[in-house]
């Protein structure tokens, strides 16, 4: 193998270019060529490349985003799409590909590989963390500490004006930056896909529970995380409907984008770096068709179809506990 190249694809997720950086350090390490592609896919239909020499990778591990860029890409799901990114591939010299990207990044590799005989290696990043295969995604650590930064200066206005206050996280159809930052912030409850996978919840019952809660406590503050996508209205519709049941002043916080955001914390720096530098290790053993992962602090390679064909299971303890924080309200006399 002489020439290896790599993208960014989807959406960004703190920690990718703690990623890039550790496969350019790694490649120019085995004395390899690193070229990356700018713009996801879009650069392999574009053939818009740099070459990327260590020194183009100073001073990045510490930021947010992606220096390769990213982007959603739907030429390249046709056929005639994936044809041209293997000629350009072919024309470039590229031996190996590696694609930091979720789970339709991973599902792109898989199509390349039908017209594409190197080898494609995919790092899971986003903040999601709903990639099988890993613990961990690239991103996920720093969207946690993201989301409980802003419910922690919520609680405290909330405090102030005894209010409830809805903060909506993102994760798709997945709940593990809502379970994660409820439990870590102390809140009364936590709405997430994974706990009403045919239904939604019953603004009855969310009701009853704040007015139990304040029956036990007197006037005071109550939070409640919940999962984009979960409510059909989104939370500014739930907290209307909240507010009129309940006569108590109930706001909404939609965190969106911002949870992408920002400088990796340093869970998220070490696992892409990890990530990163086997993976170009991999790719000298001649492995393809893999994701690269970590389970209990293990490096692993996962087939690509595995990261994505049943659902990734949320901590079943941790949804325990949050679970026995609302009952003890609930079933208080």
């Amino acid at each position: 193998m002489k020439r290896l190249a790599l993208l960014t694809s989807g959406g960004d997720a703190p920690g990718m270019n703690a990623a890039i950086r550790a496969i350019v350090l790694a490649g120019h390490y085995f004395g390899l060529d690193v070229i990356g592609y700018r713009h996801g896919f879009n650069g392999l239909l574009e053939q818009e490349y740099q070459t990327l020499m260590p020194s183009d990778v100073n001073n990045i591990i510490q930021r947010g985003g992606t220096i390769l860029k990213s982007a959603r890409c739907k030429a390249f799901t046709t056929e005639e799409g994936a044809r041209q990114a293997a000629d350009n591939l072919q024309q470039a010299g590229v031996d190996t590909l590696i694609i930091i990207g979720g789970d339709g990044s991973f599902r792109g590799a898989v199509h390349l590989s039908n017209f594409w005989s190197g080898s494609i290696i995919g790092l899971p990043g986003t903040i999601d963390n709903d990639i099988n295969g890993t613990d961990a995604t690239i991103g996920y650590y720093t969207a946690i500490d993201t989301a409980l930064e802003s419910i922690d200066k919520v609680r405290d206005t909330a405090d102030a004006f005894e209010r409830i206050f809805l903060i909506e996280v993102m994760g798709r159809h997945a709940g593990f930056i809502g379970l994660s930052a409820a439990v870590c912030s102390g809140a009364e409850q936590v709405l997430l896909p994974e706990l009403y996978p045919n239904s939604q919840p019953d603004v009855e019952e969310l009701v009853g529970h704040i007015q139990k809660a304040q029956q036990i406590r007197g006037k005071c503050s109550y939070i409640m995380v919940i999962s984009e996508n979960l409510w059909p209205g989104g939370a500014t519709d739930l907290a209307n409907q909240i507010n009129a049941r309940t006569g108590i002043d109930c706001r909404p916080v939609i965190l969106g984008h911002v949870q992408r955001g920002g400088s990796p914390v340093s869970l998220d720096r070490m696992l892409a770096s990890k990530l990163g530098a086997y993976a170009v290790e991999a790719a000298l053993k001649g492995r393809t068709g893999i994701m690269i992962g970590e389970c209990n602090q293990r490096m692993v390679e996962v087939p690509f179809e595995q990261t994505w064909n049943k659902p990734k299971e949320l901590d079943p303890y941790l949804v325990r506990i949050q679970q026995e924080v609302f009952d003890l309200v609930k079933n208080s006399a």
